[in-house]
């Protein structure tokens, strides 16, 4: 077998009883020892786990017995756990906590963790046993996950190239280097972009508008970076950033939308070339894997199954999405003209502010106040899950994460018994990549006898010392729907790893996490979590009911960015191997015209060069997994209204149908579990003013 590629595999080793992460952890739920870990011990341990699996997957081909679910599908399932523990912790701390030792082994890890995924997938042996389970697999007396198990394997080594003959494998070994090599580039590159983007501001007068704990927040923020008595703007990672919707001073404005939109895209971090690169390679390997472009490589492995699936939905919001933005566009560029000047990118979040002032009554910049971290996840986040699903949030200041911003808190079920470990790192710091989101370091599994262990990210901007952290609603939102994934991985029952919490594909993955965000307005939550930071006043009914009038202001542009980046992910990944690009910007500035997207005031929410889900994450050609998701979640919340809203009984049925499945199940399957039908579009289009 091909598990000792001399020049790719790393040496087979044992790991030093010392390191550790050479055994489970003997901390509540595995929860890693997190202040005994170096970067030093997670390259070992790295090392190891792969020369480990290797050795154990090499003692599986070897055996004289005749292939069987459990001596080869379920050895596959125990195999690598080494491996596993080592990869939860680096790469968690990768996204959250780099620096540039970590980015030294990353860079050196990568082409390795390619090759030795390529030398179990691509192991003729190996596939050889996996094949025959799956031509005996009707006649086994398997139960439904078991049957679902083989046939999933099947299919991952089949999509991974396992049919292919030797001179294919070759290649495909080759492609997939390259691929690591770059997407690795990709992201480092966009970290370090992204950090020297910040734009630097030395007058104070410049960020009228900016809230007081908001200027000392920049304050301290220019002081991290060295550069006390001026103030600091991070970027975070979509193309708009929150302060432009409150910088009353237009040159400072534009400073920070250009600042946004053009990182990664020139010099020596200049992830165009990079991004053009990745599109190729995807490319020859799709067509090696006997797949027209890596779009349709992708789809058939999701619940769309072809591009024209993907195409059909798309196509059906581009043109009243467009409408919408341009209704929008025409009602800015009035308040800007009377200011005395022409509405420009820049400008149109801080018009679009006004709007919602005047016309709906809503300063959501006011609205801060009312929303206080510690208050929103235990009085909103927490209580919502409590409602819905009994379960209890208990802190556990006696564990500690990975950085001393991280908290931990122990999850009990509705009858008191141990769920698990949850863990949130919520303020934005140097070394921590932008957006939010949810990972696992322990995953849920009967086989292994082991309970989930998930953390959730952010990047809320740190308040100044001894201020509180106030959210803006959108961050709320978020801090809602990263909670969606949490519980998904949180409420995981399933006998195998393969298929625990958010193992599905990944345009339901974010399905779960969209029903929860919704949850953030409802009243019986809101009203729990919404009061004054300081006088403890709730949030009146006016302003609520301002907030939900105003619901649908600026869907036309929030659609409109949205479907910019999900088509220009698919233009990227509907390339064949013969279509060369020289030039990213003007491939994406042709790639926008010819979708019938591109405009002057709405750029895509993520642009090429800093569009890390795709090039450096797991969504390339998949980003539209959030509007295919999404009409699931308009769906569903309709079902919620429809059978009496926030209740346990509705909260029990959605998640033993469908939350604690995983991918245990047909994804579409168990929606129609709970739903009773498949999904219909018509609540998504009434959502986002989309409906005729």
């Amino acid at each position: 077998m091909s598990t000792a590629d001399p020049v790719t595999a790393p040496a087979a080793a044992t790991l030093p009883p010392s390191n550790p992460l050479a055994e489970p952890s003997a901390l509540p739920y595995a929860l890693p020892p997190f202040a005994e870990i170096t970067l030093d011990h997670c390259r070992e341990a790295l090392l190891a786990g792969m020369a480990g699996q290797r050795a154990e997957v090499a003692a599986l081909v070897a055996t004289p017995e005749p292939p069987t679910v459990e001596n080869t599908i379920v050895a596959l399932e125990r195999s690598g756990q080494l491996l596993g523990r080592a990869e939860a912790v680096f790469y968690n701390l990768a996204s959250s906590n780099s620096s540039d030792r970590l980015r030294e082994i990353e860079r050196e890890i990568a082409p390795l963790a390619a090759a030795h995924s390529d030398a179990l997938r691509l192991d003729p042996a190996l596939f050889a046993r996996v094949d025959a389970v799956h031509q005996q697999r009707h006649g086994a007396g398997l139960d439904a996950e078991s049957l679902r198990l083989v046939e999933r394997y099947h299919l991952d080594f089949v999509l991974a190239g396992a049919g292919l003959d030797e001179a294919g494998r070759e290649e495909l070994r080759r492609l997939n280097q390259r691929l690591s090599e770059l997407s690795t580039t990709f992201g480092q590159n966009l970290h370090v972009a992204t950090e020297a983007a910040a734009v630097l501001v030395t007058d104070a007068a410049e960020l009228d508008g900016l809230t007081p704990a908001e200027v000392g927040a920049a304050a301290g923020a220019a002081t991290e970076r060295g550069s006390a008595g001026a103030y600091l703007i991070p970027l975070v990672l979509p193309s708009g950033q929150p302060v432009l919707a409150k910088l009353r001073n237009r040159a400072l404005r534009r400073r920070v939308h250009e600042a946004s939109v053009t990182r990664a895209s020139s010099g020596e971090h200049d992830n165009g070339p990079v991004a053009a690169e990745i599109a190729h390679v995807r490319a020859v390997r799709a067509r090696l894997l006997g797949h027209a472009t890596h779009a349709d490589l992708i789809a058939a492995d999701q619940t769309a199954k072809t591009s024209a699936a993907v195409d059909e939905l798309l196509a059906a919001l581009v043109p009243p999405a467009v409408s919408n933005a341009q209704a929008e566009a025409a009602v800015l560029a009035e308040l800007a003209t009377a200011d005395g000047i022409e509405l420009a990118p820049w400008d149109w979040a801080f018009y679009s502010e006004r709007v919602r002032a005047e016309r709906y009554a809503v300063d959501r910049a006011s609205l801060r106040p009312w929303f206080e971290l510690d208050r929103v996840l235990v009085d909103g986040v927490f209580r919502a899950a409590e409602l819905l699903y009994g379960y209890t949030f208990t802190p556990r200041p006696d564990l500690a994460g990975y950085h001393p911003d991280v908290r931990v808190w122990e999850v009990h079920g509705a009858g008191g018994e141990p769920v698990g470990l949850y863990l949130g790192d919520y303020f934005a710091r140097e070394g921590k990549r932008g957006g939010a989101w949810m990972n696992s370091f322990v995953t849920q599994s009967q086989l292994l006898d082991t309970r989930p262990v998930v953390v959730n990210n952010l990047n809320v901007t740190r308040p100044a010392a001894g201020q509180p952290a106030l959210l803006t609603l959108d961050e709320v939102t978020t801090l809602f729907h990263e909670f969606g994934h949490a519980l998904h991985g949180l409420f995981s029952h399933v006998t195998y790893p393969r298929f625990a919490g958010t193992s599905v594909p990944r345009d339901f993955v974010e399905f779960p996490s969209q029903v929860n965000e919704m949850w953030a307005l409802w009243p019986e939550v809101l009203a729990g979590y919404a009061r004054h930071v300081e006088s403890g006043e709730p949030l009146s009914a006016d302003v609520v009911g301002a907030i939900e009038a105003a619901s649908l202001w600026g869907e036309g542009f929030a659609t409109l960015e949205y479907l910019a980046a999900t088509l220009l992910d698919q233009a990227w990944h509907r390339l064949d191997p013969e279509t060369a690009v020289p030039d990213a910007q003007a491939f994406e500035a042709r790639a926008l015209a010819d979708a019938g997207v591109s405009s002057a005031l709405v750029p895509p929410r993520y642009r090429t060069t800093y569009f890390q889900h795709v090039f450096a994450g797991g969504y390339s050609a998949g980003y539209y997994s959030y509007i295919w998701s999404e009409v699931l979640d308009a769906d569903t919340v309709e079902w919620f209204r429809e059978n009496g809203g926030l209740t346990r009984a509705n909260g029990d049925v959605f998640r033993d149908r469908l939350l604690s499945r995983g991918g245990s199940v047909d994804p579409l399957g168990a929606f129609r579990a709970v739903r009773g039908r498949p999904a219909d579009t018509g609540p998504l289009l009434r959502r986002r003013g989309l409906a005729a």
